[in-house]
């Protein structure tokens, strides 16, 4: 899901002017107002979206008590500002993706998205009946910031190629446009990851700059237009089999808050997450007909022995990420791959079987 890229602008110069340019929001007696800034531009599909719903939902379910005004990508801070504002008490709270701020520590990757990790489902129990929330809660002190899941892509798809992929010897050398954990997946297997603005990689493509390239999914991917410049598509993306998305707030504004209306933000957010995998699960299933009816897009899964050397590569990469990092990070790791492992206990006799058998009984199409 990296498009870092793609709505990256000055992150320092705009965080440290909002912090003196905002006007603080009016508060009634008795209401609160937010600033909701987020990453995405404006009617972004699926997480712009999600958001204006999210700021409208805790809205109405707070009757008016807590009015949460939405803000696009640059309309008040620059995408990737959105942290820092929070942080800085420029804004009340954000809507972004953890891994994009996993500079500041390296344990918020596991808030979105890590190769081989959980899929959506499990990100949401892992949050709620496992540690995940207390961890973040630990995790984020240092920063003022309480978070709470508010969104997720699902699965994505691993990207647009020039040529078939049909042995782990194709990815060598192969000029692969991706970034972040799922970049360091790919160099390990032996790609040569390329990182350019979304708006670049047709030109990149068309020159011969890059073989490949990732986006999200079958929805995104379409609106945007990557089945014109390759016409080989690959799923699933396993460095990023979710794409987690979080709603963050300022903890002084969080702690100011009445416990109800602590439920409603909590409880709203909870809810708009649900909504937003359901939303990415029936548009990229119309996206993908569309891709393969209509513009005559070839969609595949990878080669085992390419998936192995994925797996390998995964493998070296998190280890390496775990053995040289602080306590909290192997704090977050253990309890994040342990639940992970505790729910394949279940889903590899369940889901995953269910699913396989569905795929070869009746089509039901008449």
């Amino acid at each position: 899901m990296d498009r870092r890229s793609f709505i990256k602008r000055s992150v320092a110069t705009g965080a440290a002017a909002a912090a003196t340019t905002f006007a603080a929001p009016a508060i009634a007696e008795g209401r609160i107002e937010w600033r909701l800034i987020t990453s995405w531009p404006k009617n972004f599909p699926g997480l712009g979206t999600t958001a204006e719903r999210l700021a409208q939902k805790i809205t109405r379910m707070s009757g008016g008590r807590l009015t949460v005004k939405l803000y696009a990508a640059d309309e008040l801070v620059p995408a990737f500002g959105v942290f820092d504002a929070v942080q800085q008490g420029a804004a009340e709270a954000y809507h972004s993706a953890a891994y994009y701020y996993g500079g500041k520590h390296p344990a918020l990757n596991f808030y979105t998205s890590v190769p081989f990790g959980m899929y959506a489902p499990e990100h949401m129990a892992w949050w709620l009946y496992g540690d995940g929330e207390k961890l973040q809660d630990e995790l984020y002190a240092p920063f003022g910031i309480k978070a709470i899941p508010a969104a997720n892509t699902s699965a994505q798809a691993a990207g647009w190629f020039a040529r078939e992929i049909t042995g782990p010897d194709d990815l060598k050398g192969l000029k692969f446009r991706t970034a972040g954990l799922n970049g360091e997946l790919w160099r390990e297997a032996g790609c040569n990851v390329v990182q350019l603005p979304g708006r670049e990689m047709f030109q990149a493509f068309q020159s011969g700059m890059i073989d490949a390239a990732e986006w999200v999914g079958p929805w995104n991917d379409l609106a945007f237009g990557l089945h014109r410049l390759a016409k080989n598509y690959y799923t699933p993306g396993i460095g990023e089999g979710q794409g987690a998305v979080e709603i963050g707030i300022g903890r002084k504004h969080w702690d100011a808050l009445p416990d109800d209306l602590k439920a409603v933000v909590r409880e709203a957010a909870i809810s708009e997450y649900q909504a937003n995998v359901s939303e990415f699960l029936i548009r990229n299933a119309s996206a993908l007909k569309a891709l393969q009816t209509e513009h005559g897009v070839k969609v595949q899964p990878f080669p085992d022995t390419v998936n192995d050397a994925l797996a390998k590569a995964g493998e070296s990469i998190m280890l390496r990420l775990r053995d040289g990092g602080d306590d909290l990070l192997k704090k977050v790791w253990a309890s994040y791959y342990g639940f992970r492992n505790d729910c394949m206990t279940w889903t590899r006799h369940a889901e995953q079987p269910y699913l396989n058998a569905r795929a070869k009984g009746p089509a039901f199409t008449d």
